[in-house]
């Protein structure tokens, strides 16, 4: 037996970490498994599948996020960086490897097969994307000697495969976190409205280049110049279901929904738990943006700070979109609700995102702190060799 005076592992693990963020998190985690239950068995059923198929196959996911991110939650900042360019290296491999081996779905090639089981490498390129980003950014602000900015300025052109596949909304929303963090760099003013200006031609291009991309944005401000079955269906989900809904398991309209499961399954949240719910999954998403924005301001390491930033921003974006496509509030775009819509690479990638962010946001003695300035400053500077 041990003495509670004695640290552990664990328990400095828990009483270093944001428990309220964790909280969040695991409490978004059962929303999801709830929702899904609602979502999916007529999803299921359509496809001659086992009724609960896909709830089973997301609590499996989940089992495998949870473990990805309590894996990554313990890492240190140094270990959150090198780990996040592993899988940044092998994520874009991934990525590469679509137009040779990965399957056509809706024409577009972003899926690779292996063992069975389906993998989206872009995923996973989110979260790493965003560190290695910041790493760039940090070092690059920290030490004069490191070409930080202009290695942040070349990751953009890893984004070039996502286009080509194609993906233009994760490429749109990578390009999007990757400004946040130039902005909070401290890049000069110009530059914001340079970036804007570069992000307006950029869409302006997507949508004379890309059909699909053509086609959803003239249906988003023409209803009838194509095919709006599956957004106004949603819509009317949330009309349908008023302020607390039919009830679980008592809607309808998710029953003529193709993506009920995935991408418009908080307009059958609206339908069967009532718009009072999808206010708190709001407030919920609201809260853990909030929350990681708080820690990543009070924390003292660049890094860290830009790296927790970028993260919950990706995460806050990529929720925002979902639920403003459900609601006709932008043009659509495939893209899935956090923890909530059914994904095993997505749930993956999540827990991997959430991970990181928990440990670069946990509690740190300013003595280690000042020790990796200390390491990492170069050579003949100040602080190089001694603590100030």
């Amino acid at each position: 037996m041990s003495s509670r005076a004695e640290r552990t592992a664990i328990g400095e693990w828990l009483w270093t970490i944001d428990q309220w963020l964790l909280g969040g998190v695991g409490l978004l985690m059962i929303f999801g498994i709830v929702l899904l239950l609602a979502g999916s068995p007529a999803v299921a059923e359509s496809h001659h599948l086992n009724t609960f198929y896909f709830v089973n196959r997301q609590a499996q996911f989940l089992a495998l996020s949870i473990t990805v991110l309590l894996f990554a939650s313990a890492l240190s900042p140094r270990m959150v960086r090198r780990v996040s360019l592993i899988v940044f290296i092998v994520a874009f491999a991934g990525v590469c490897a679509t137009f040779f081996v990965g399957g056509d779905i809706k024409g577009a090639k972003r899926w690779i097969s292996l063992a069975g089981i389906t993998i989206q490498p872009s995923e996973f390129l989110k979260p790493a994307f965003v560190v290695v980003a910041a790493w760039a950014f940090s070092e690059g602000a920290r030490r004069k000697d490191m070409p930080g900015t202009i290695i942040a300025i070349l990751l953009v052109g890893t984004l070039v495969p996502l286009v080509m596949q194609p993906d233009v909304g994760q490429t749109m929303l990578l390009m999007a976190v990757w400004c946040i963090l130039f902005f909070l760099a401290g890049l000069h003013y110009l530059w914001v409205v340079g970036l804007a200006g570069a992000g307006a031609v950029g869409a302006l291009l997507a949508y004379k280049i890309f059909p699909h991309v053509t086609a959803r944005v003239n249906r988003f401000f023409e209803k009838g110049s194509g095919d709006t079955f599956q957004v106004d269906t949603a819509l009317e989900s949330f009309i349908a279901g008023g302020w607390l809904g039919k009830g679980p398991g008592e809607g309808t309209i998710k029953r003529i929904l193709p993506d009920a499961h995935t991408d418009v399954i908080f307009a059958v949240t609206g339908e069967e738990f009532g718009i009072v719910t999808c206010l708190i999954v709001l407030s919920l998403f609201a809260f853990i943006v909030l929350r990681g924005l708080y820690l990543a301001q009070r924390n003292e390491d660049p890094f860290c700070r830009l790296a927790a930033s970028g993260l919950v921003t990706i995460f806050g974006l990529q929720a925002t979109i979902n639920m403003a496509v459900n609601l006709s509030l932008m043009p659509p775009k495939g893209m899935t609700l956090p923890f909530i819509s059914y994904g095993g690479s997505s749930l993956v990638s999540l827990g991997l995102s959430i991970g990181f962010l928990i440990a670069v946001t946990r509690k740190r003695p300013r003595a280690e702190i000042l020790d990796r300035i200390i390491n990492d400053a170069p050579k003949g500077s100040l602080f190089a060799g001694s603590r100030p």
